[in-house]
């Protein structure tokens, strides 16, 4: 869902695979493609455990051993793979190409029929690169300041022990409203068709300068969602619950919140960059993914109307 933008910029000499070895497509797809990788770049790194890769890493990060980081990320899996991936380099984003092998794939967008053709464009400094909008989300915990980065949303969530949460929205100096509802999100452009979507926000394109606030089963019926420029800086505070809630990073980073506590959301100064092949239609995902037809009339194509 995004125009074509220039080529991604150096030379390929490192790769690293992740892959998702849960779905059976995957270990086939991965004895023919690194070899094919291998025969054509200098260094190859495999893991077939995202979760796993991840959690290693944040160890040696956490130890001050920060390992090298690679010039191209291939994911093999689906959204949830990608988001794993991310959140592995999120203190330092590495162009990442994701070979869609899940359900859904607005993340992961390529075909698995078309890797060869995607790997060889990004090899070739062909590939399209698409930056996208993260957010930061701060917060108090025990007295520390804590922080966490979201490519998709950051929810605040009623605990599974409770019933509604009721929390408050300001927009830098400006009160915006009070929620009473099972939770809040907001969600920056490619969060927009997850957890968002479902939650009945908007599809926004992912070029947009902008994010979406979206309550979660609201009682007030008139609270709807929000679209904000992304340069303010989002406040949502916990004014009453009866439980714990929780702030949810991407559905994958699960923090417990307490009555009172204050989160901080702004935009992260660097985004993701994101790999995709020339000649992408960009809203085919959208009309795929969502069933979209557009006509009861099969027979009906898409031509291009005239211009007058």
């Amino acid at each position: 869902m995004q125009a074509e933008k220039g080529p991604a910029p150096k030379a390929i000499q490192s790769v690293l695979v992740l892959a998702n070895a849960e779905k059976p497509t995957v270990g086939p797809l991965l004895a023919e493609l690194e070899p094919w990788l291998r025969a054509r770049v200098r260094v190859v790194e495999v893991h077939d455990d995202v979760r796993t890769f991840r959690e290693e890493r944040a160890r040696l990060l956490e130890a001050g051993r920060p390992p090298a980081a690679p010039d191209l990320v291939v994911v093999l899996g689906g959204d949830g793979a990608i988001l794993g991936a991310v959140h592995a380099f999120a203190d330092r984003p590495v162009p990442t190409l994701g070979i869609n092998l899940g359900q859904v794939g607005f993340l992961a967008a390529t075909p698995a029929t078309a890797w060869r053709e995607a790997l060889a464009a990004c090899l070739a400094g062909e590939a399209l690169e698409e930056p996208r909008l993260r957010l930061e989300a701060e917060w108090m915990s025990d007295g520390k300041v804590q922080r966490a980065v979201a490519l998709n949303e950051v929810t605040l969530q009623r605990s599974s022990q409770s019933s509604m949460i009721q929390a408050s929205l300001w927009a830098g100096e400006h009160w915006v409203t009070n929620y009473r509802a099972d939770g809040v999100i907001v969600a920056t452009p490619s969060g927009s068709t997850a957890y968002s979507l479902s939650a009945g926000g908007p599809i926004l394109e992912t070029s947009l300068e902008a994010i979406v606030v979206v309550p979660i089963c609201p009682q007030g019926l008139s609270n709807r969602p929000l679209v904000l420029p992304v340069g303010l800086e989002l406040t949502l505070s916990v004014r009453t619950s009866s439980g714990h809630p929780t702030l949810a990073i991407d559905g994958q980073d699960f923090h417990r919140l307490a009555e009172g506590d204050t989160v901080t959301l702004r935009r992260h100064p660097l985004p993701v960059p994101l790999l995709w092949m020339r000649g992408m239609d960009p809203y085919r995902r959208l009309r795929e993914r969502l069933g979209w037809r557009g006509s009861l009339d099969p027979a009906e194509g898409p031509t291009r109307p005239g211009r007058p």
